[in-house]
């Protein structure tokens, strides 16, 4: 027993070595065409789905999915996802059929993963797949609003989709590739051509100052700001058509806000944005975001959805919005905000106008 405790010990020791010897002359075919022995196949998919399974333990599921932004997340999901799980009306690439792993038709397999688990897999992505993380790690609102989406696929019809994901806009010519049309066709997707948004996720771009557009789509693309939706289309338009997308959003005309709402709370939200919070060192919002003299880098907040204007200041709140030369300002002043402050605030703002539209050009 001795003797062979001993030689196992001498296999064991010998063995990195040998596993080494035939990776180094090229014994294990790395090749797709032939796919995984069977065994393997089977350990891999199952290492996955234990993996998901056990890391999406410590997910913080939220009570209700933000199904009020599936549209931003529907456009991203044409962008980047549709050409290897398909979509309604638009099946998966014959490219991809040849993939090892196979990327799954999503309409036929959401169901076996919890919110968690698909959370998690879309936040990190899968290694040894072509699954990627989410562009960036400090968005799980907007990793949410994908899971959401991925809920709402399997029984959508292919008009209900196009919608989402496209919008009215003709689709460009495919040279337009890298040119201001096809920018401005990604633009709309989300913010519409009237540059009043899709959605209440989504902000008013329609006359917002060319500086602070220049600014933002600077930080999205240099990812000092961040946003798995916004950094890809920034990337993409790239700094020569930055300018030309910040003017052409910049001269369409302001959007009215509408009224409505609870009067109280846009009676506090006024009385914040007027006063700030003394006894928290929250300034006044007006100071700012109110004077028709502001610097053209202080965006207007009148007249945004107050879903986003809650969504935005709680970023602040936490450190995770930011990227543009001022937005350390903003960080300073959230952090004292309580969550009805915040409510309170986008419940003003979302029903104000703006102080002067030129003003800010």
């Amino acid at each position: 027993m001795h003797i062979s405790w001993k030689k196992l010990a001498i296999a064991l020791a010998i063995l990195p070595f040998v596993v080494l010897l035939a990776a180094w002359i090229g014994f294990f075919n790395v090749g797709a065409s032939s796919g995984h022995w069977k065994i393997t196949e089977w350990f891999l998919h199952f290492a996955m789905r234990s993996a998901v399974r056990t890391y999406a333990l410590a997910v913080d599921v939220p009570e209700a999915l933000p199904r009020h932004a599936i549209q931003p997340a529907a456009g991203h999901f044409a962008r980047g996802c549709a050409i290897c799980h398909g979509a309604p009306g638009e099946p998966r690439s014959p490219v991809v059929m040849r993939m090892l792993p196979q990327p799954p038709d999503l309409a036929g397999t959401i169901g076996e993963w919890s919110d968690a688990e698909l959370f998690r897999i879309v936040k990190h992505g899968v290694r040894f797949t072509g699954m990627p993380a989410w562009p960036t790690q400090e968005r799980d609102d907007e990793v949410w609003a994908m899971v959401a989406l991925l809920r709402e696929l399997p029984s959508m019809d292919e008009a209900s989709y196009r919608d989402l994901a496209y919008g009215e806009r003709p689709a460009p010519p495919a040279d337009a590739a890298g040119t201001l049309p096809q920018a401005l066709a990604d633009c709309a997707r989300c913010h519409g051509e009237d540059g009043f948004g899709r959605g209440s996720a989504i902000p008013v771009l329609a006359g917002q100052s060319e500086a602070y557009l220049l600014e933002s789509l600077r930080a999205y693309a240099e990812e000092g700001r961040a946003s798995g939706l916004m950094s890809p289309p920034a990337i993409a338009a790239g700094p020569q058509l930055w300018p030309d997308l910040a003017k052409h959003f910049a001269a369409l005309p302001a959007m009215h806000p509408g009224g409505g709402g609870d009067p109280a709370l846009v009676r506090r939200g006024k009385e914040i944005a007027e006063r700030g919070v003394r006894e928290a060192n929250v300034p006044a919002c007006l100071g700012c975001h109110g004077r028709q003299d502001r610097s053209p880098l202080y965006p207007s907040i009148a007249g945004q959805p107050a879903r986003y204007i809650e969504t935005q200041l709680g970023l602040f709140r936490v450190g995770k919005r930011g990227g543009t030369r001022f937005g350390h300002l903003m960080a300073n002043a959230a952090k004292g905000l309580t969550d009805d402050d915040v409510r309170a605030l986008a419940a003003y703002f979302s029903r104000s106008a703006a102080p002067s539209a030129t003003a800010t050009r």
